[in-house]
């Protein structure tokens, strides 16, 4: 249902596609149907399509009019037929207007006059051929008067052939007659006989070329249909995915989401396809070759009763042993994907620790057990394949085997045993399309409720429906009693976190790795909410305002620089595009990036390749100040981003800093004391709780926490220096 879902905005297509399918479907049940008549009509009876001859001798015609019994045949019969000047009469056009009427009141008369010629010419001994043979005369020679004796005696048994007898038997022993009729006075046959089989190979190569048309144009726009639904997927997935908090990144993984992405995609784009190609032909085909089967007269019904239980049995046999499999399938490729995706980003560490082999291992264990599984799959997959085609055969060996019997007794043509055993495959290879599909449905269907998994996900961090806009902003941030838990945590990461952030100022966090330094300032562009508390912009909480009007209004620099393919002016413009030159270059200065841009060729103009990998550290973290800068926004966060920087870099940044963001509220995350000496206030984070607050010099008399780190990382002297500059 969910995959019908997304068909549902091009129904238009679908009808098309529909449309398509039954001209198909036409032309394709209509073919074995023109090859039973090519067989029965063209080869058989030699062309000839009615048993009412178009000529017919005079003795014959008087004698055969003589037998008819209802008025209404004898009307018809001296209606539709004129002496001619051969002796024979001949079938007016009115006639041939009318020829089906003509055929069923001639058929019984016109066997019972030629039918004796028929036995005659057989080698058999009869009483007809016996008496003839005693009289010295032939059938020709017979007076009309003993022909209506003769007749006469004849009716019971051919009345007798034609109630035993099948329609299209009864028609062909009737032409058979006809056939003697036109031998008896010379009537060339075989132009018509030659005439009928152009006819039915022209209407027979129309009928192809008019079905490769459907099928081409079916394919086509179901392809059309397939690529719209995945891309549609693809933008939806993608769309959700960038409003996820990392709450919702962390449940499903990245390695997760890339698979649902693009694997999970391409299985539903696979199926749509072949659901409009296959899956909706095969059910037209099915009724279409069932009702061609009942037509024709067969009464051979139940053995595709049989084949179609045998083949339901079979398939659903397969998908209870096979669909829990595909469920473990999709798991195990997020799996390889993980795996996979943690060894190319790490392969550096890798090799530095010389751990090859062993992620060679654990890639190879991954590997194996997506491919044992897929091997279990196919295995049951193949296996069903060879029983189908068993059946089939099988099929066709018993629809053999029940026509010799009806066709020795007289109820069936070859041409239709031909025919029925066409639409009997055809009604099998329609079951067959639908068991290719439940090779690949499963898996898509697992697919599809793995995308619905990710549409259905209500994000835990989104605007409230009053939400207004952060308006004539200033810069004024206040942590109120906060107190925070990760969704999936028990135990909090923050607890009773107060503090103000004004403009003009700085804000320094430090604290030992793991105390939740990046869990506190990522709360302000609500990469998380808080759990109790408040944080306030301006005074109103964040949670009022629209996430939008909060984010413009941030520079966020992240602890891992992270930089985009494109040019170092792309980058540097990525969150303000309408940023000038001059602007992109003031920042490119302020992040002391300028020097080594402009020793580029290309200056700003140069590529940086995906995930800045052409960069050195430090020059991708530059360009991610830079970045953050070029916003000019009124509230900057620097989430441990000078880390990367050396000494001399890490002073001139913060001193360019100090000097050109002189009305913004900036909070610097560090693990450097010397980094935040000059900080207007320093936050001392230890475990989650606020353990001083102050300045550099406050903090080293009243914090023990902030002096020991102080300790750890400056000489007594510099300790001195620091305490000195701040008088």
């Amino acid at each position: 249902m969910q995959i019908f879902r997304n068909l549902k905005p091009y129904w238009k297509s679908i009808i098309i596609i529909f449309m398509l399918l039954i001209v198909q479907a036409y032309c394709d049940l209509s073919l074995p149907e023109y090859t039973s008549n090519l067989i029965d009509t063209g080869i058989q009876n030699y062309g000839i399509e009615h048993c009412a001859p178009e000529q017919i001798p005079e003795k014959a015609y008087t004698v055969i009019g003589s037998f008819m019994e209802e008025d209404a045949d004898k009307k018809l019969w001296e209606q539709y037929y004129k002496a001619g000047d051969d002796g024979c009469y001949h079938m007016t056009d009115a006639g041939k207007d009318n020829i089906e009427k003509l055929d069923e009141a001639c058929v019984v008369p016109l066997m019972m006059y030629y039918y004796p010629y028929s036995m005659v010419a057989s080698d058999e001994d009869n009483e007809i051929k016996s008496m003839l043979e005693t009289s010295g005369m032939t059938l020709d020679d017979l007076p009309v008067e003993m022909w209506m004796v003769m007749g006469e005696e004849m009716r019971p048994t051919v009345e007798a052939m034609a109630e035993n007898m099948g329609d299209d038997y009864l028609k062909s022993a009737a032409i058979s007659c006809t056939r003697i009729c036109y031998d008896s006075i010379g009537f060339d046959y075989d132009d018509i006989q030659m005439h009928y089989l152009k006819v039915a190979a022209v209407k027979m190569l129309a009928m192809t070329l008019l079905m490769v048309f459907a099928a081409i144009m079916t394919g086509l726009v179901a392809s059309k249909v397939a690529a719209g639904v995945g891309c549609t997927l693809r933008e939806n997935v993608f769309g959700k995915v960038i409003t996820f908090s990392d709450a919702e990144i962390n449940k499903f993984s990245t390695a997760s989401l890339i698979t649902r992405s693009t694997n999970d995609v391409q299985q539903i784009q696979m199926v749509t396809v072949m659901l409009l190609r296959m899956v909706l032909y095969a059910p037209i085909m099915a009724v279409g070759g069932i009702l061609k089967v009942v037509n024709t007269g067969a009464g051979m019904g139940w053995i595709i009763v049989i084949a179609v239980a045998a083949i339901l049995i079979l398939i659903g046999t397969l998908m209870m042993i096979a669909m829990p499999k595909f469920k473990l399938m999709q798991k195990l490729v997020d799996r390889v994907n993980l795996v996979s995706r943690e060894i190319l980003t790490g392969i550096p560490v890798i090799r530095a620790f010389g751990r090859e082999s062993r992620e060679e291992e654990r890639f190879d264990e991954a590997n194996k057990d997506l491919t044992k599984t897929t091997l279990f799959v196919n295995r049951v997959m193949t296996f069903m394949m060879p029983v189908l085609m068993f059946i089939m055969y099988g099929i066709s060996i018993l629809i053999e085997w029940v026509a010799a019997h009806k066709i020795d007794a007289g109820v069936l043509q070859v041409g239709a045993m031909t025919a029925f055993i066409t639409y009997t495959m055809m009604i099998i290879m329609s079951f067959l399309m639908l068991s290719m599909m439940s090779i690949m449905l499963p898996r898509a269907s697992v697919a599809a409720n793995r995308i619905q998994e990710i549409l259905d996900t209500e994000n835990t961090i989104c605007d409230a429906e009053d939400a207004k806009a952060l308006t004539d902003v200033k810069g004024v941030v206040e942590y109120k009693d906060v107190s925070f838990k990760y969704p999936d945590g028990d135990e909090y990461v923050l607890k009773d976190i107060n503090f103000v952030a004004k403009p003009g100022t700085t804000t320094a966090i430090i604290g030992s790795t793991g105390c939740g330094k990046s869990s506190l300032i990522q709360l302000i562009p609500r990469f998380y909410d808080v759990t109790e508390g408040s944080v306030t912009i301006d005074g109103n909480d964040i949670r009022t305002l629209t996430m939008e009007s909060i984010r413009k209004n941030i520079g966020y620099v992240p602890q891992k620089g992270v930089l985009f393919s494109g040019t170092i002016k792309s980058n540097i413009k990525f969150g303000a595009n309408e940023a000038s030159d001059e602007q992109v270059k003031l920042a490119a200065g302020i992040a002391q990036a300028s020097e080594f841009i402009d020793s580029k060729e290309n200056g700003y103009d140069s590529p940086i390749a995906q995930g800045g990998t052409n960069v050195s550290g430090g020059q991708k973290q530059r360009l991610a100040i830079a970045r953050a800068i070029a916003r000019n926004p009124k509230i900057y966060i620097f989430d441990d981003s000078f880390s990367a920087l050396d000494f001399k870099t890490d002073v001139a940044v913060r001193k360019a800093l100090g000097d050109n963001v002189k009305d913004s509220t900036v909070f610097i995350v560090a693990q450097r004391v010397s980094t935040i000496l000059h900080a207007d206030q320093i936050l001392v984070i230890d475990e989650g709780t606020l353990a001083g607050k102050g300045t550099h010099r406050e903090l080293m008399k009243t914090c023990d926490v902030y002096r020991q780190i102080a300790e750890s990382q400056l000489s007594e002297a510099e300790i001195a220096n620091s305490l000195k500059e701040e008088v």
